[in-house]
């Protein structure tokens, strides 16, 4: 593994996002100096917060997987996820609704869920996700270390027995195919391949490899932080003060001296000077390349993945049908990612995650009120309406989506909204983000593994990238390792951290106790 030459005793991390911040935990526990720097107010980046009337919301993403990697990271120097934070285990990970009127319950418990689908599709299909979920197993286990949990310096370093266990599984097929193998029934497979989707790639073209994500939702197991997403980023800042690094906040990079391709120092834009032995920049790659100075040539441009309209609506009730993630499932499926990926139109039968925080902390709302995070898919900027577009058309897909929502039983929704914040591509766009989406890079075959923006670039001896735009890639559970794997870097592959256990804590949700262990 290449690693950053030279010294590295004080390391300047350039955003406090999950990224930067596992990377800071990490840089931490191998006795390195570590200085974070930060635009915003506070931590988060992509996993924000904001306050609205009272409400708190979570500005990214709502679904946490994997947590045993941020028991890694706080591990690094010390600490535990038990220590630092309130997890919740779900049950059900998701509610899936679709459009003929029935619904899904998705557990992670292999017994429960079987039993949900030999209720739903009936006995063929129990047996086929008995199966499914053995693959799914197998892939995860083939992918995690060789392939997702690696530094990669060539394609010649995926040559190991992994790549053909990989190949023997199917992982190189295409994704909708593999899964129609185990699964007839059509609902049952959007279950688990809707999440290539944020990978920026539809499921009939995906590479089955992706199913690992649905292993993370489906498998793994899904959890809630009390205080929201946010409070994960709030945590590990916590630990990383505790063990030393110094954040400076409301500062906001604006160019490194770079004199022979090492960085010697970030300049703020106030003008600041800070002296470093390496940087890690975990901005979006437009931003990283602009303060490198340089783009890496690629030879065709980089494709991102579909973007988002998020409406966030404080409302004074709320609907029994919701669980505290509810997949809204339209009837059109195929010509939804056609919509998405290649004509650039916004939905015209949308599929939509409605997540419920409020359901496991009421506290995020003021009293007798609840909060709804509405998540719609759309076109990002390259193949669809611009940011400037979206200022006029923002609002009249809003009114378009609660209108479905109240066809689709949330009766009221409009009138029971005090306070909303809706989020749109021209709003991704200004906070930097190439193409309008929060979803980075898509994942194509020619922008994964060794073949994604790289997290050491050329031309830069003590530079290092992470977040979701290089490797391995988008999520909270891929960025966690960015941020370790840039960190390994700078520091050498060490051994890997034994992180502490983690055991999700019996929690009693509608008045019976779930345990997520």
């Amino acid at each position: 593994m290449r690693r950053v030459p030279g010294p590295t005793d004080h390391v300047l991390v350039v955003g406090a996002g999950l990224a930067g911040l596992s990377a800071a935990l990490h840089l931490l526990g191998s006795g390195r100096r570590v200085t974070v720097v930060e635009r915003d107010d506070g931590p988060g980046g992509r996993a924000g917060r904001t306050e609205l009337g009272g409400f708190h919301l979570d500005t990214g993403p709502t679904v946490l997987t994997m947590p045993h990697l941020l028991d890694e990271a706080l591990a690094a120097v010390g600490s535990s996820l038990s220590e630092r934070l309130e997890l919740t285990p779900l049950h059900p990970a998701y509610r899936a609704c679709f459009a003929d009127g029935a619904s899904l319950d998705v557990h992670t418990d292999a017994e429960a869920m079987e039993e949900e689908i030999r209720r739903f599709s009936g006995p063929r299909e129990a047996a086929g996700y008995r199966r499914l979920r053995q693959w799914l197993g197998r892939l995860y286990q083939a992918q995690t270390r060789r392939f997702i949990d690696a530094n990669i310096d060539s394609p010649f370093d995926l040559l190991h027995p992994d790549l053909a266990r990989l190949a023997v599984l199917g992982g190189f097929g295409r994704l909708e195919t593999r899964i129609g193998r185990f699964l007839r029934d059509p609902r049952l497979r959007r279950v688990f391949t809707f999440q290539s989707l944020y990978a920026g790639v539809p499921p009939a073209r995906a590479l089955a490899a992706y199913a690992v994500i649905a292993y993370m939702d489906t498998v793994s197991g899904v959890y809630f932080p009390s205080g929201g997403i946010n409070a994960v980023a709030r945590a590990m800042t916590d630990a990383a003060s505790d063990a030393g690094a110094v954040f400076r906040w409301d500062t906001e990079a604006a160019a490194l001296e770079r004199p022979g391709g090492r960085v010697r120092a970030l300049r703020t834009a106030e003008g600041e000077r800070l002296a470093c032995d390496a940087v890690v920049l975990t901005c979006d790659l437009p931003i990283t390349y602009r303060l490198l100075g340089r783009t890496p040539l690629r030879p065709v441009p980089l494709r991102h993945a579909p973007s988002a309209v998020v409406l966030h609506a404080g409302t004074d009730r709320t609907w029994d049908d919701l669980a505290h993630h509810t997949l809204s499932f339209g009837h059109a499926w195929h010509d939804t990612f056609d919509e998405l990926t290649r004509r650039g139109r916004l939905m015209s039968d949308p599929s939509l995650l409605v997540s419920r925080p409020t359901t496991h902390d009421p506290g995020l709302a003021p009293p007798g009120r609840h909060l709804h995070y509405v998540l719609a898919p759309c076109p990002n900027t390259d193949v669809g309406p611009d940011a400037g577009s979206w200022r006029a058309l923002g609002p009249r897909y809003r009114d378009q989506l609660v209108e479905v929502l109240e066809r689709r039983g949330m009766y009221g929704l409009e009138a029971a909204i005090e306070e909303e914040l809706l989020v749109t591509p021209a709003d991704w766009t200004a906070r930097g983000m190439a193409a309008g989406t929060p979803f980075s890079v898509a994942h194509t075959f020619a922008q994964t593994g060794p073949f994604r923006p790289r997290n050491l670039v050329r031309g830069s001896d003590n530079a290092v990238l992470a977040g979701c735009g290089t490797t391995p890639g988008v999520g909270v559970p891929t960025v966690l390792i960015s941020g370790k794997l840039a960190a390994q870097r700078i520091t050498g592959a060490a051994a890997r951290t034994a992180a502490v256990p983690y055991r999700a804590t019996r929690v009693p949700v509608g008045g019976q106790d779930h345990d997520g262990t």
